[in-house]
């Protein structure tokens, strides 16, 4: 049998030892990524699967329990940096599941002299707003509370994984595509008392140019009923940021 040359054997030394320093460095950043569960759904991931269902439970009980309540909404919008009056509502559920908001108070803003062309102009950007702000709130509603149904379709299309930090009591379930293409939804839920903690969503309106920010701040009522207690919208192609405050909870007799 034909031996190596010296100057073949250093050669043939010299790509194993660069095969091993390539596994070592690959290795090491297996061992640096954060845990995070794979993003698929099934029998491949059991502890995936219990969360989720967890989720899914308390959501759908919460929304059972609000619907005995009503509350007081309180909500504040910053436009251009300008901030504008204060709206309050007194809110409940109505016979078709939808929340049914009643001014509160007078939300009238004082008559200001203004020409007639220059009257115009404020009543359109005014109606304008308004336009916005509903499709706003119908935005708001496919992502709080979280929607068992979408919650179902996420992990049967793989798009929930879940991010576990050191040391925090929360465990975070990262939702891709949830209700548009695009979106993520983040929910901090306790898994010892089975409530959601926070919401985190990266959304859009119409066209994802149209980006919109949710940041939900959850309570809990004396009974264990979960709800929205602070949400903070930011539309930044609007300049548009809008605080909601949830309070004064009280059972519908």
């Amino acid at each position: 049998m034909r031996k190596n040359s010296p100057l073949m054997s250093r050669t043939i030394a010299s790509h194993i030892r660069l095969t091993l320093i390539a596994l070592g460095l690959l290795l090491l950043a297996g061992l640096s990524t954060p845990a995070v569960a794979q993003m698929a759904g099934g029998a491949s991931n059991p502890e995936l699967q219990q969360k989720i269902a967890a989720l899914k439970q308390s959501a759908a009980e919460n929304k059972q329990r609000l619907h005995h309540y009503q509350w007081v909404e309180t909500q504040q919008i910053t436009l251009k940096g300008e901030q504008k009056p204060q709206k309050v509502f007194q809110c409940s559920y109505g016979p078709n599941g939808q929340v049914m908001k009643v001014p509160m108070g007078d939300q009238q803003q004082a008559p200001q002299q203004r020409g007639r062309l220059r009257e115009r102009v404020v009543e359109k950007k005014t109606d304008e707003m308004k336009a916005y702000m509903q499709q706003v709130q119908s935005l708001l509603s496919m992502y709080v509370p979280p929607n068992p149904e979408l919650i179902q379709q996420a992990m049967q299309k793989h798009n929930v994984s879940i991010d576990k930090t050191m040391g925090s009591p929360l465990t975070n379930i990262v939702f891709k595509n949830y209700a548009k293409d695009g979106d993520q939804m983040i929910v901090g839920f306790d898994t010892a008392a089975k409530k959601i903690a926070t919401i985190n969503v990266n959304t859009y309106m119409d066209k994802p140019g149209d980006a919109v920010t949710l940041a939900i701040q959850m309570g809990s009522l004396p009974d264990g009923t979960n709800y929205a207690q602070q949400t903070v919208l930011n539309a930044t192609a609007k300049q548009i940021q809008v605080t909601t405050t949830n309070a004064n909870y009280a059972k519908i007799q």
